[in-house]
């Protein structure tokens, strides 16, 4: 039980933020004048791209917010309805969407810990209208999709990435959002990874109370196999990683 209680301590020190207190600011990299890494991945010129409709989202959808936090639970049955694209749209905004760049910084519709935003978001695509499933990988900066590659069994192969929890394979769709580091621990150093599992809880809350708009649910996911879901992703599990997951689909 000793060895128990002093793991479990050790492990408790993730949620403090007592790292902060031994850490020389001025030799993170921002303050060494290194330049910082893009805001949004790069890629390839080359691969289908998906414009995403982009509307006055307040005028579609006005859901009374007090009343989405009312509703929002999280749901694991999902109808066989499909999204429509200009649903999948809004979601994406509702929780990644660029609000305004200044500099250095894109200005999310979810905060971040220095606007750093070291997330990217991935989606599953199983029955969107208009949309052929497989993966692909949301672009902020340019509100598109672009497409990453097809899956056979997708659905199977993401329900076997959370463990065999059947629902997050069920829905119209399956948000994976990855982490990569050093967006964050080019300004913070080794007081980035708190930060950054608070980013993505911020990013799947946007995510429920948006699914409450547009008469669908979402359960947010924390147990999944780490390796087999980035080896899906086809990521290198060190420089970026799977972090979060949520499928969406229509109530049931």
């Amino acid at each position: 039980m000793n060895a128990d209680k002093e793991l479990l301590n050790k492990h408790r020190y993730f949620l403090k933020d007592s790292i902060r207190k031994t850490i020389n600011f001025a030799y993170t990299d921002q303050n060494q004048g290194i330049m910082p890494p893009p805001i949004e991945k790069p890629c390839s010129t080359d691969k289908t791209r998906i414009k995403l409709p982009k509307i006055d989202w307040s005028e579609k959808y006005n859901l009374k917010l007090t009343e989405a936090m009312v509703k929002r639970e999280s749901r694991r049955l999902y109808s066989q309805e499909p999204l429509s694209l200009e649903e999948l749209s809004f979601l994406l905004w509702a929780t990644q969407g660029v609000r305004f760049i200044d500099g250095i910084n894109a200005f999310r519709t979810v905060p971040s810990a220095g606007c750093r935003h070291a997330l990217e978001t991935y989606i599953a695509v199983f029955n969107i209208e208009d949309v052929n499933p497989g993966i692909y990988r949301y672009l902020p900066l340019s509100h598109e999709l672009i497409f990453e590659f097809e899956e056979d069994n997708l659905e199977e192969k993401v329900i076997k990435a959370t463990m065999g929890q059947n629902f997050s394979g069920k829905g119209a769709l399956t948000f994976i959002w990855s982490a990569i580091p050093y967006r964050m621990e080019w300004r913070y150093g080794l007081a980035s990874y708190k930060e950054i599992a608070l980013d993505a809880g911020h990013v799947a809350q946007n995510l429920y109370i948006a699914c409450e708009a547009i008469n669908a649910g979402t359960c947010a996911i924390a147990a999944y196999d780490q390796e087999y879901l980035d080896n899906l992703l086809k990521l290198d599990g060190e420089d970026e990683f799977a972090i979060y997951i949520a499928p969406v689909g229509k109530k049931d």
